[in-house]
Order: C-alpha cells, then structure tokens, then sequence
C-alpha cells in the first residue's frame, strides 16, 4: 500500500520572521568585521520549525555577545580596518614634514660663501668694499679696530681681497694676502674685528743660474731669473775685490747657488747665495756662505779664505765714476789747477753712503769745500773722509761707532760742487792715496778648527756649479 506523501509543516509567520532576521545580521556582520575567525568561520542557519518566536529572540542576542566578542579580538590583533586607519595617520604626517625639517637643517648647515674683488689701478679699500656691497661705515669700522688693519690699505694692483658675508649682507671677515707666504685676515667677533696672521712655512730647494754681461749687472742678473736684491747681495759679496762702478765690462760672467723657496711647487721667493763665481776681466772670484759653529755667518773663497776686508771698495752702489784721484786736475769751480785727492762717484741726490770699514766717527758736520762731511778714524792707521752730503744720516756725531756698509749720510752737492755725486778720500798715515789703487787689508780666513767642516759644505757647492755649467755648454752645442 502507498504511503501518501506528507504534507508539508506549517510554520507560524513569527517563525519565519525571526530567521529571516537573523539572517541579515549574520550577513551584515560578515560584511563590516571581516575578521579572521569571521573569514575561516562557516555559519549555516537552521530553520527549525520546532523553534518558537522566544528562542529565535535568544538567538539574536547571542549573535550580538558573539559578533561582539569577534570585533575586539580583531582590535586586540590590530586587523581592524579602522584601528589601521588611525594608526596610519600619523605616520603619513611624519612623512610629510620631515623633508621640511631636512631642508631647515641642510640651510643652518651651509656657510657663508667667500666673495673675491680684485684691485684695480685706482683703487682704494673704499671703492673695493664698494664693490663687494658693503658701506662705507664698514671699512671705517674694520680701519678702526687695530693698527694691523690698516695694513689692507696698502694695496697693489692685482691683489685679491677676499670677503665673507651673512646672507643678511653683513661682513663676517675680510683677508688679503700682505706677501706670498703671509695672509692677514681680520674677523667679525663681539669686540670689532679680530686679526689673524697666516705665516706659511716654505720649502727651500737649490736653485742655480748663470749669466754673461752684455750691457749691465742688472739686466744680465735679471734675464737669468735674479731678483733685484738677489743681484744687490751678489755684488756685495764681491765687493771687496771688484768696484762694480768701474771694474765690470762686457764678457763678465758670474754663476749662483742659491735658495729658491717654493710653496706647493710654485716659486715665492729667494733665500740666501750659498755659493758664487764672478768671473771679471778674466779672473774668476769665489765665494762660499759660511756659518761658523759661533753662530756668525760670512762668506769665503772657495779654499776657506775671508772674502771680507777691512774696507770695501765702492761707498756708493753702482754709481758713475766722474772723477778719478789725480795730483792736477782743473777744478770747476775754482777755474784752476788743483790736486784732486780722491774720488768722485756721480748719483742722484739721495743715494746712501756706506761707511767702507768699521771705525769711529771723528767728524760729522760741515766744511769749507766739503759741505756736509763725515770723516771716519779706522783704527790708528787709516781715514776715510766722505764729502759733499746732501744731509748725514740720523745719529752720526763725533765719538759714534759705524760698521761696515752702515749708513752714514746721502749724496748731495754741498759746498764746491756743480752737481750731485760723493766726493771719497782713502787716507793712510794722514797721507792721501788712490781709493781705486790701495790695496786693501784681509780679514781672518776659517779657524783652523773649522776648516774641515767648512770644505764638506763648499766642495759639494762648488761641485754643482761646475755640473751646471758643463750641462749648459753641451746644450748650447747641439
């Protein structure tokens, strides 16, 4: 017999409203928090029809205490979508400020740039500070803070003036190099401008040059690359044996080991003649710079003989000789014949004369013929008498000790003189003798005791020139 097919339940309306309720919230909490118990967690609705309307509410309150309970398991793991949100914001502010904090720092961290104003022909500190954009009040300030400042007045053409400045424009520091060894800079502190001296410390390497005379000392010495006190010290050396008034002539030629100063490679200056031949009419000189374990220094010949006599030849540097010693000559102002008892050497007017030996001064004044006159006792033995100054230099008067090469007066033409020149008298015994023609007392050569230290030093000098020299000619031969 066939069983009749059952007929399906009736549910009461309540019933399917309340699942049909809760199957909404189950919806609506899988959308909003998408934890990841929600995610992993099945859930599948049973519609019992045995429930009643009481149970399905009971039902909607656990499902609120559970979803509920998921959210802050979610906020405790930091999953939540707007626990990351809140989070986030701060840190995307951080970003964007800390490129300005950068940029502030990196601007504190620049310093105030270096402005160069080079000096031109006309210029002074004023319109150079002009130039660099400050007022004039600021030169005054920086002239007025020390006596070392006024040294940037002092200027010459191509020299470069450095200036530091404020972004504000005010002057932090100004510098100049005075020499090439020496930089002075004066520097903005809270008492005015601070100086500041920068002395660098040069190498010294040997340096040689040679030359013959074509014309004078003076060109020949500074086409081989002398200085003019370079040449000044050459001649001095040999001043005792060659008047460079009267003696030099064309064909001369003279050799130097010297000391060249050089910073970062580059020449900055001369040092002293180490070692020197003068070759004049013929006969060659030399000479040989010596410091003495005393501590004094001279200069000898080659062999250890002083170089330095008890009077040098020539009074006047390179001057013109305008009148030699003779026992008849006609005097120009005097229209007569008249013994001339010394000799004339022609220079401007302001040329220094040099005391020729180391003596005592007997007489500083004026007199008949002579005009402004010194006279010098060397010793018992030997006068010399030096006429015709324009003015004696200060501090010359009787009873006054001179030495060698000091300054004693200048050229001029006092009493019977027609023009500028120093009229010189070499007196021996009270008699008078030619200047150009005595022969002049020697100074001590080396100790016997120094001798072998002196000819370790001379030899290896004289031995580079003579390989200069050599190398020079071969080169001139091919």
């Amino acid at each position: 017999m066939t069983k009749p097919i059952p007929k399906s339940p009736f549910y009461p309306k309540s019933h399917l409203v309340a699942a049909s309720g809760v199957a909404a919230l189950l919806s609506l909490a899988l959308l909003v928090f998408p934890s990841q118990q929600v995610e992993a967690k099945r859930t599948s609705i049973n519609l019992d029809v045995e429930h009643d309307a009481a149970r399905a509410v009971q039902g909607q309150d656990d499902l609120k205490e559970q979803v509920l309970s998921e959210t802050q398991a979610a906020d405790a793991q930091n999953t939540s979508p707007f626990a990351q949100i809140s989070q986030d914001q701060p840190a995307a502010q951080g970003d964007e400020e800390a490129p300005v904090e950068e940029e502030v720092a990196a601007a504190e961290s620049v310093e105030p740039q270096w402005t160069i104003e080079t000096v031109r022909k006309g210029d002074t500190l004023s319109t150079l500070f002009e130039r660099a954009g400050l007022a004039a009040a600021v030169v005054h300030e920086v002239l007025a803070s020390s006596k070392e400042a006024k040294k940037l007045t002092r200027l010459r053409v191509g020299q470069k003036i450095e200036f530091q400045r404020e972004p504000s424009g005010e002057l932090l520091a100004v510098r100049t190099k005075l020499t090439a060894l020496q930089t002075l800079s004066l520097v903005k502190s809270d008492q005015g401008y601070e100086v500041e001296h920068k002395t660098v410390t040069p190498d010294i390497r040997k340096a040689y040059a040679q030359g013959r005379i074509t014309s004078s000392l003076f060109a020949s010495a500074q086409k081989a690359g002398l200085s003019h006190d370079m040449t000044m010290a050459l001649a001095n050396i040999f001043g005792y044996d060659i008047d460079f008034a009267l003696d030099i002539q064309e064909g001369d030629e003279f050799e130097v080991v010297y000391e060249d100063k050089v910073v970062n490679g580059k020449h900055v200056g001369y040092g002293n003649i180490l070692a020197a031949r003068f070759v004049n009419k013929g006969k060659a000189y030399t000479a040989v710079r010596y410091t003495a374990k005393n501590g004094t220094t001279n200069y000898y010949t080659a062999e250890g003989g002083s170089m330095r006599k008890a009077f040098i030849r020539t009074p006047v540097e390179f001057s013109r000789i305008s009148s030699r010693f003779t026992m008849g000559r006609f005097h120009p102002v005097l229209n007569k014949m008249r013994a001339h008892k010394g000799v004339d050497y022609a220079a401007p007017t302001g040329t220094p004369i040099h005391a020729t030996g180391d003596g005592k001064i007997a007489k500083a004044g004026t007199e008949n013929g002579y005009g402004n006159v010194v006279m010098i006792q060397h010793g018992k033995t030997y006068t010399t008498v030096y006429g015709h100054m324009s003015r004696i230099a200060k501090g010359m008067r009787a009873g006054v000790t001179v030495k060698q090469g000091q300054v004693i007066g200048y050229v001029g033409m006092t009493g019977l003189a027609t023009g500028p020149h120093l009229h010189y008298e070499f007196r021996i015994n009270g008699n008078h003798v030619d200047p150009l023609g005595v022969k002049l007392p020697m100074a001590d050569p080396i100790a016997k005791n120094e001798i072998s230290r002196f000819l370790a030093q001379s030899q290896p000098l004289m031995a580079r020139m003579d390989q200069e020299r050599a190398s020079l000619l071969a080169m001139n031969k091919r």
